[in-house]
């Protein structure tokens, strides 16, 4: 049964169009169960009914037009129980309803499941038998595994809008992911294609059909020469059998096979890779689908066959235009440094991607550019994005595709509050961090970049709290050596002296791999990462350790953070480690005084070492993205997850006013960089709670900074013991809306539902 499942699963998930997914899905259970009818009811959220949406057995003449109300009938009852109803004679059962359109009352048995994702309900699978029998503990297993499995084929499309609704008719589709930086923008969307990835490949109309047929027809000569090359190469050392499926290559790649099939495709109005993409994932479905096993294997080779070409295509098309729309919105399945680098910086409005976090390289590049970013975006079918018009939320993580008139006015009215608030605030941003009853609350940039890109706001600021020394590894493609690295942090430190600058050193591990130092852990967050790697590997802290300490001659505003530190043993072995590489570089002749050493706190272990830390470094930096991940055990890179991550969480805001006041009361300067400390609210919570600065992405000091210069150090110290009362995330945060606009300080918060 389990192999049953398996095959229906993916029959079901490689159908093109979720109209024939359903149609599949009701056929291939009703085989399966060997059952007299198999229905689909969906569950329609604006009608509140659950309408018939798909069925084999009943009339086909009553889909779309049988609906109920959730408990209304059996089919209504399964919807508003959310559990499975098994009955052997359902005619019989009190809330029966029988209607006559569907000709169901031939058929006694009746097992219904709902069909459940993320708590929601989406619809009701449904069998029926004339006989009268009780459907048994495996065809009811049977049924509640496979409305799981499609639970989430099922919540894409109606997310996508690959579902027909009759209250959707305007072709607009929504979908979610992780927010990696806010603001918003409505562009047009450009699809970055990775190279030989069939399953992502853009829709495009050829401009002239012989070029593509031609070109089509040399990758497909080249990729013959390559085969018949590889099986002469191991001619000597194979036997006959495995020789013969180079000759099985070439066949299919013949002209009367795979190519007559691609060039029929392109005569149609696809540019050749387009085609070749759509001909060998619809041999590979099919292959795949096929009960004789030595068939399905060859769904690899078609496959196989299909990159190599795709790879020959690609040499000769760009991968990014010659022209880019005014507001471009990059769209790729990952999104490198170098690709964002691909489109001019005056165009490109916003970037979406499937894979990616919000602590990514890219992301940290977008917020320091105030671009827009959603990340994470799993269900997105990128093939169908290309040059459509799309409205982009970075504030909630959402992309709407084709949006409609009144949903594109709505973006456009905030899109224009956001600019004039952000030109209001302009006004003031030289002005002092300090409230108005003459409390100064240091703003601090979290940097990462080079250094024209933040060094006007040094008059700004009271420093750099955060200065992400992977950056520069991850943009390179090797360790970079001490004299590189002394330039770069150099370059930071001159640039911002007087003023304190935090390095912190390499980060690495977690979502943050450098591609020539890959570490593949299955649970990276709790693996080998941060101060963890370091340690492990100290001719790496060293050379960075020396390149800060000479960075820093003749400055004296260098400070130096741990990160991922869990016990004191780690900080030992660091500040060995610094002591060692001021002594080596004083043999050089390299005089500097010794910088103030802190570590950072996002292991909530820290949180109960702090006077055992106390005794060691000169000040605690508080990494809340991380210290909220751990403490509420959420990846807040997971789609999945992350609605559950909220660092206004009661229990994180808790440990916070803990943590401020046992620092003051250890005489240990406490400082926070994150998200929190960027958004307004947060802000004010973290000024009355007793943190001493406050560390953010350049974009954020505006609105934070008018925040604190409104409200009273008092006013925001009672918010706090207001705030700590209250049991939930949303209650903080209505209570924090509720709060800021008393205070006529509403427009400063991003927009929310």
């Amino acid at each position: 049964m389990l192999d049953v499942l398996r095959r229906i699963v993916q029959e079901v998930n490689s159908a093109r169009t979720l109209e024939a997914a359903l149609s599949t899905m009701v056929r291939r259970i009703r085989k399966a169960m060997r059952t007299d009818v198999c229905s689909f009811y969906l569950f329609d959220t604006d009608q509140q009914r659950l309408v018939l949406n798909d069925t084999i057995g009943l009339h086909s003449r009553a889909v779309g037009q049988v609906s109920l109300r959730l408990g209304e009938g059996l089919v209504g009852l399964v919807g508003q129980r959310e559990e499975p109803l098994n009955l052997e004679d359902a005619p019989s059962h009190p809330l029966f309803r029988y209607f006559e359109e569907t000709g169901e009352e031939r058929y006694s048995s009746f097992l219904g499941v709902p069909i459940i994702h993320q708590r929601r309900m989406l619809g009701v699978l449904v069998v029926q038998q004339q006989d009268k029998r009780r459907f048994d503990e495996g065809d009811e297993a049977f049924l509640v595994t496979m409305a799981a499995q499609l639970a989430g084929v099922l919540a894409h499309a109606l997310a996508t809008g690959g579902l027909t609704r009759a209250s959707r008719g305007d072709g607009q589709a929504m979908f979610t992911g992780v927010a990696a930086s806010p603001g918003m923008v409505i562009g047009e969307a450009l699809v970055i294609s990775p190279p030989a990835d069939l399953d992502n490949v853009p829709d495009l109309i050829p401009t002239d059909v012989d070029y593509e047929i031609k070109r089509l027809k040399d990758a497909i000569y080249r990729v013959r020469d390559e085969i018949r090359a590889a099986g002469e190469r191991l001619a000597s050392r194979i036997s006959a059998q495995e020789l013969a499926l180079f000759e099985v290559y070439q066949e299919m790649l013949s002209e009367a096979a795979l190519g007559q099939e691609v060039v029929k495709r392109i005569r149609e109005g696809q540019w050749a890779p387009g085609a070749l993409a759509d001909v060998v994932r619809r041999h590979v479905q099919y292959l795949e689908r096929v009960d004789d096993n030595y068939l399905r294997e060859r769904a690899a080779d078609i496959r196989d066959l299909g990159r190599r070409v795709l790879a020959h295509l690609q040499e000769e098309s760009p991968q990014t235009p010659d022209t880019f729309a005014e507001r471009t919105v990059l769209v790729g399945d990952e999104i490198s440094v170098a690709t964002l680098g691909e489109v001019p910086r005056d165009k490109l409005a916003g970037l979406v991607s499937v894979r990616g976090s919000s602590t990514s390289h890219v992301a940290i590049l977008a917020r320091a550019m105030g671009i827009p970013t959603v990340l994470g975006m799993v269900d997105l079918p990128l093939p169908r994005l290309n040059g459509a018009k799309v409205v982009l939320d970075g504030h909630r993580g959402r992309l709407f595709v084709r949006p409609g008139a009144e949903l594109e006015s709505h973006y456009r009215a905030l899109i224009a509050e956001e600019d004039a608030l952000t030109a209001v605030l302009e006004h003031e941003q030289d002005l002092p961090s300090e409230t108005p009853d003459g409390y100064s609350m240091p703003l601090m940039v979290n940097t990462g970049l080079a250094v024209d890109a933040v060094a006007s706001l040094k008059p700004r600021i009271s420093g750099v709290g955060l200065y992400r020394t992977e950056v520069p590894f991850m943009i390179t493609e090797r360790f970079p050596g001490e004299q590189e690295q002394i330039r770069l942090y150099r370059d930071q430190l001159e640039s911002f002296a007087p003023l304190p600058v935090v390095m912190r050193t390499l980060d690495i591990g977690g979502d943050k791999d450098l591609p020539y130092f890959p570490i593949d852990e299955a649970n990276p967050f709790l693996g080998w990462r941060g101060i963890r790697v370091t340690l492990d590997h100290p001719e790496v802290l060293m050379v960075q350790l020396r390149a800060m300490l000479k960075a820093s001659e003749g400055l004296d505003n260098l400070q130096v953070l741990l990160p991922m530190v869990t016990n004191v043993d780690e900080v030992d072995d660091a500040l060995r480690l610094l002591d060692r590489a001021l002594q080596e570089i004083a043999e050089e002749g390299v005089s500097v005084p010794r910088p103030k050493v802190g570590v950072m706190l996002e292991v909530p272990a820290t949180l109960y070492q702090l006077a055992a830390l106390a005794g060691r470094v000169d000040f605690f930096s508080v990494g809340s993205n991380d210290l909220t991940q751990y403490l509420l055990a959420v990846d807040r890179n997971n789609p999945r997850v992350a609605e559950l991550y909220d660092a206004c969480h009661p229990a994180v805001l808790a440990a916070l006013d803990r943590l401020a006041k046992e620092s003051a009361a250890l005489r240990v300067p406490v400082s926070l960089c994150g998200e929190l400390a960027g958004d307004p609210a947060g802000a004010l919570l973290l000024m009355g709670m007793g943190f001493d600065a406050l560390s953010m992405n350049a974009p954020s000091l505006p609105r934070v900074r008018a925040a604190i210069r409104r409200v009273p150090l008092a006013a925001a110290q009672s918010l706090v013991s207001e705030t700590l009362a209250l049991e939930s995330p949303a209650k903080v945060r209505a209570h924090l809306a509720m709060r800021l606009g008393e205070w006529q300080l509403a427009h400063l918060l991003p927009p929310r539902d």
